[in-house]
This record gives C-alpha cells, sequence and structure tokens, in this order.
C-alpha cells in the first residue's frame, strides 16, 4: 500500500524546539477545589432548602424568606422582597438594603459578592452572574468578580448583568438588555451590549 499521501500526526511545539507542554496539566489542590470543606457543606444544606423550604414557601412569606436567608449569612433589611422562585446560589455573599426587590425566577449566581442597594428592582427572569473563568489559562480557573447595584436601580426583565459589573445609583437597564461593563448612574442602558440611551431626569428632592 502506498503510504506516501498518508496523513501524520502533527505536535506543535515553540520556535526554539522546546516541547509544548500539556494543555491539560495536573492542577494543585487549589485549583481543583475552588471551596473549602466547610462551604461545600455550607452550600449543600442551602441546596436542600433552597429546593424545599424556600421553593415551597407561599408566595407572600417574605418575613420567612428573609429569615431564612438570614439563617444563611445574608444581609437582608427588614423591608426587602425576595420570591420564591428567585435561584440564589450563595446566601452569605447577597447583601440587599431597604426596599429593594428581587423579582420571581430572578437567578443571583452570586459565587462572589453582590450587593443591591436601597429602592432598587430587578425584575422577573434577570440573571446576576458574580462567576466567570479565567480563559487565559487552560484550566479555566474560577473567577468571582462581585456585582454591585446602586440605590433607585430599576432592572429590566430578563436583562443579564455580568461579573464585575458596577450599576451606578438611579440607573435604568432595559429588558434583555446585556451589561458587561459599568453603567454610570443616572443613565437608562440597553441593548446587547448594553450602551447608553439617554439620561434618566430625576425630579428635585423635596424641600426639607
Amino acid at each position: 500500500m502506498d503510504q506516501t499521501n498518508a496523513p501524520t500526526s502533527v505536535t506543535a511545539t515553540p520556535a526554539d524546539g522546546a516541547a509544548q507542554p500539556p494543555i491539560f496539566q495536573r492542577l494543585d489542590q487549589s485549583e481543583k477545589y475552588p471551596y473549602s470543606f466547610k462551604e461545600y457543606v455550607r452550600r449543600m444544606l442551602w441546596a436542600i432548602a433552597q429546593a424545599t423550604l424556600w421553593r415551597y414557601s407561599p408566595p407572600r412569606a417574605f418575613r420567612f424568606r428573609r429569615w431564612l436567608l438570614r439563617h444563611f449569612g445574608a444581609k437582608l433589611a427588614d423591608n426587602t422582597w425576595l420570591r420564591h422562585t428567585t435561584v440564589i446560589a450563595h446566601p452569605w455573599l447577597l447583601e440587599m438594603e431597604e426596599w429593594s426587590n428581587l423579582a420571581r425566577d430572578v437567578t443571583v449566581y452570586n459565587l462572589g459578592p453582590i450587593f443591591i442597594g436601597r429602592h432598587s428592582v430587578v425584575s422577573q427572569g434577570t440573571y446576576l452572574c458574580a462567576g466567570t473563568h479565567d480563559y487565559l489559562q487552560p484550566h479555566l480557573p474560577l473567577l468571582r468578580p462581585p456585582i454591585r447595584i446602586g440605590r433607585g436601580v430599576w432592572i429590566g426583565a430578563q436583562a443579564f448583568i455580568g461579573p464585575g459589573v458596577s450599576i451606578g445609583d438611579n440607573s435604568i437597564v432595559g429588558a434583555r438588555a446585556v451589561v458587561s461593563k459599568d453603567v454610570p448612574r443616572g443613565v437608562i442602558v440597553a441593548g446587547n451590549p448594553a450602551r447608553v440611551i439617554k439620561p434618566r431626569p430625576m425630579p428635585p428632592a423635596p424641600a426639607p
């Protein structure tokens, strides 16, 4: 059989002739397991509580859900509102100020800390993603940059807020917007990727 045209296996090597390191390197213990054993146990207990006590609590049992989240380390003001269909990854990395609201079917993927300021509304179906991977590394190590949502913010339905994003006070994020960069205060953003559409005019503060 003629072997002259048979395909050959090619292994890329650097110009100096040194052997190319394998893409999937053996990881050390900290890279294999991004959480401590105690945190893995905590996550397991919360997963059970969220799938039962949280998920099947009455729709208006806001006080009970606040109590449950606080039991797992969340920092919540007394008049915050969270729906029983909201999904929260790590309660101990969630902080919400007065009169803030997470609507139904919101996903709080808070591998990193998420802060929500007072009088802010996160509308239904929104995804808050405080977790990603370092794509410059072959084994994609976990990154957990925080998300900060300012005061007086309204995030429209089914928006996506990416890791490390900060949204300034009194800003609005349009429905289904994809926010991957910081949003200045007092503006309206929309689109994919989200961009500033116009300023958000606010009434003057009432006289004391």
